[in-house]
């Protein structure tokens, strides 16, 4: 690996045939991540989110569904107006009065949805896939007439036969030139062989661009995302921290940093992904987990003794990618797994030195410590018992001393 390599890449790519990535990212943190049990976000926090997804260079911001509340729909319509580069599209179903909430709001794109899997006709809407269809068509219409660019979205496209997708993707790309068809694994059935086969057989199908927007309740929205694109789909759609109805959606910081590490694609600045990470938690409520990928507080952090030394000679023998990349930082963690070549390197990190004799000393207080409490030392408890160590070495020299008299 050449020296001026940020990260590793993933070499066995090179052996893997796949279609050339052509992709955009659609955040939906502001739409499907509110849609979270208990989350709900103010006007500034939106605006505060969306300036951050438009300045990571996000291509598509989906705002909101403007017509659950006028409030609703007067965010999102601040957020269209704000000059963003990213384009904003908003939620509808295929109702006409969903369309006319969207037109007050200025946005760019509007993403009209229907089911169409047996389950959501018969127990949801209670009629047929031809009647579902011909809604979706009016409004699609409708939207089209008053100069909007469209999605045409099939919930629970995953269990929803392939040849009922292809004939309504189809009758609408040729009837009204939509921009985007998009499927949705509404529950996270599918796995990311399953999700490259269905997205392969409507890109056979069609010529308008494909969206995908996967589910996390099997943890597998990220890799069927990915898996997606390299079927052909265009537009990706992610939640920060994968914030989303049930187990979430996939994560904004994943899919961008796989697509780097991955793919190569580097146009985004995920330098700001744990600022915009920490931000989105702080205004929902949900702390990601510990062990979370990217942005989570171990996504950096090393105890081994074997990691720590090999880290502190080159960060790449253990890390993926440097936490600088992501806006984080790197933490090494002093605890029972700890030897005494990495304590040493940790100690010298902070502008300290020991004697061979001290650095053992501490070694065993080290130990001791965290077996009996269970967890790792701090910095500050470090420097504690770096001063005892000290401390008591000098005790036992002056004893010395005093006895060789």
């Amino acid at each position: 690996m050449l020296e001026s390599e940020q990260y590793s890449r993933n070499n066995l790519m090179d052996f893997i045939q796949y279609r050339p990535l052509d992709i955009e990212i659609c955040d939906v943190t502001l739409r499907d991540g509110e849609q979270t049990p208990g989350v709900a976000f103010t006007k500034e926090q939106k605006l505060a989110i969306a300036s951050e997804l438009d300045s990571m260079g996000i291509e598509i911001i989906e705002a909101g569904f403007p017509v659950v509340s006028e409030k609703e729909k007067e965010i999102v319509k601040e957020i269209a107006n704000q000059g963003f580069k990213s384009r904003i599209c908003c939620l509808s179903r295929a109702v006409k009065g969903d369309v006319d909430a969207a037109l007050e709001c200025d946005v760019d794109i509007v993403s009209i949805f229907i089911a169409m899997s047996d389950l959501h006709l018969k127990y949801k809407y209670h009629k047929s896939f031809e009647e579902m269809l011909h809604c979706a068509k009016e409004t699609i219409e409708y939207a089209s007439d008053h100069g909007l660019k469209i999605r045409f979205a099939a919930e629970d496209s995953s269990r929803t036969p392939i040849d009922r997708l292809k004939q309504a993707f189809k009758e609408v790309e040729t009837e009204y030139k939509v921009q985007y068809v998009s499927l949705a694994d509404t529950v996270g059935i599918l796995n990311p062989t399953t999700t490259h086969y269905l997205v392969s057989e409507i890109f056979k199908e069609i010529n308008t661009s494909i969206c995908i927007h996967c589910h996390d309740d099997l943890g597998m929205a990220t890799a069927n995302t990915l898996a997606a694109a390299e079927a052909g789909a265009k537009q990706l759609h992610t939640t920060v921290n994968a914030i989303g109805e049930r187990a979430g959606n996939a994560a904004l910081e994943e899919v961008l940093v796989a697509l780097r590490v991955q793919y190569g694609i580097d146009r985004y600045d995920t330098t700001r992904l744990t600022a915009l990470s920490r931000m989105v938690s702080d205004y929902s409520g949900i702390i990601p987990s510990v062990n979370k990928a990217v942005v989570g507080q171990n996504a950096f952090t090393h105890e081994s003794g074997i990691h720590v030394a090999a880290i502190l000679e080159e960060p790449l023998t253990y890390e993926l990618f440097p936490p600088e990349m992501v806006g984080g930082k790197r933490n090494l963690v002093i605890g029972k797994h700890t030897g005494k070549k990495a304590l040493k390197g940790i100690i010298n990190s902070i502008g300290l030195c020991l004697e061979r004799e001290e650095l053992c000393a501490l070694i065993e207080k080290v130990k001791v410590c965290t077996e009996e409490k269970n967890k790792s030392i701090s910095r500050d408890q470090l420097e504690r018992m770096i001063t005892q160590v000290r401390q008591e070495t000098k005790t036992t020299e002056k004893g010395e001393e005093k006895f060789s008299i």
